[in-house]
């Protein structure tokens, strides 16, 4: 199956590291224009050292209306059209499982900021772009978390995952006659950032081998195999599906 992107115009959240840096590399090797944005410059910095050429980046919040806004605004005006939306922001922001007791409300709506909010603020600001062109893909990175329960513990991110899953099948409804789906990938465990390692190393030998022993597959995955599924939603192959949520997670 040949993936190609060749001046497709996409845009990847969360692409400072991880997840979202493999999917923005992936893109610009099959052709794309891609635009890598997070709220980390830095981060930003060295995926753009890595693309060749081919990979622009804004440093902004996704939490931020006006800034989401006015991002996609200034990257549509470079070639008058967005094709590919990908949704990666977000994490735990450095908050760790807590007793519900415990949590403060802005450490709630902080969580739901990067991964929810932000998702329907920058699908919002696409969508005209693709009405207009009648065609788009909308790719959501949630978590086997939104799917069944999250392993920090962190309630807020569990939840906020599941509330992606369901405004991916509410757009894909939405949107569908407009020629744009809406499609979810789950990814399970993967140390694909620092958040991640760190929650590796505190399991301790054993637990890592617990969790590896649950995967069918017996080996814990990669940020390229998530972006592996991400380039097939956003293909032309994926066409006729929308709605959809797989989760990459080895096996369950």
């Amino acid at each position: 199956m040949n993936i190609d992107f060749h001046d497709r115009v996409v845009i990847v959240t969360g692409a400072a590291h991880g997840f979202g840096r493999a999917i923005a590399l992936a893109f610009a090797e099959r052709g794309a224009h891609v635009h890598a944005c997070d709220i980390d410059a830095d981060g930003l910095a060295e995926t753009k050292a890595l693309g060749d050429g081919r990979v622009d980046v804004h440093s902004f919040d996704v939490g931020d209306h006006a800034a989401v806004q006015d991002t996609v605004a200034r990257i549509e005006a470079t070639r008058d059209r967005v094709d590919i939306l990908v949704n990666n922001a977000g994490g735990v922001r450095g908050q760790v499982g807590r007793p519900i007791e415990d949590i403060s409300a802005a450490d709630w709506q902080a969580i739901f900021d990067v991964n929810l909010t932000g998702a329907f603020f920058m699908s919002q600001a696409v969508v005209p772009a693709m009405k207009r062109q009648k065609n788009g893909r909308i790719v959501n990175i949630s978590s086997g978390a939104g799917l069944g329960i999250s392993l920090t513990g962190i309630q807020a991110y569990a939840s906020a995952k599941a509330g992606q899953i369901g405004l991916t099948r509410q757009l894909a409804h939405e949107l569908g006659s407009h020629g744009i789906t809406v499609n979810n990938v789950a990814p399970g465990f993967v140390r694909s950032n620092p958040a991640t390692e760190r929650q590796w190393q505190a399991m301790g030998e054993d637990r890592q081998a617990e969790l590896v022993e649950r995967i069918a597959l017996k080996r814990l995955g990669t940020p390229e195999d998530i972006a592996a599924m991400v380039m097939f939603f956003a293909s032309d192959h994926a066409g006729w599906i929308t709605g959809q949520v797989i989760s990459v997670d080895g096996g369950k």
